[in-house]
């Protein structure tokens, strides 16, 4: 019988900034000490949408994002494209 696949979050996903947010999402998700599922629960969304956001993988509704943001009293601010394109 196979073990269960474990996986580690994928930091060089094609799309860096959702990435990014994924990353600072989980920091304040732990910080609060709150589990995927009940981030999941309070955002009104689901346990897998949470953990794409976090990993940056898969695809996750606007919607959401703004959603789990909410949840963990962030909130999200707009981008120019000049600033996607600054070197950090």
């Amino acid at each position: 019988m196979s073990q269960p696949r474990r996986s580690s979050p994928n930091r060089n996903s094609p799309v860096p900034e959702i990435a990014r947010i994924g990353e600072s999402f989980a920091e304040r998700r732990v910080q609060l000490h709150l589990t995927q599922q009940t981030l999941a629960d309070l955002a009104g969304v689901s346990r897998s949408s949470v953990q794409s956001l976090e990993y940056g993988t898969g695809s996750v509704k606007l919607a959401s994002v703004v959603e789990i943001a909410d949840a963990l009293g962030l909130r999200l601010q707009p981008m120019t494209i000049a600033e996607t394109k600054a070197p950090r």
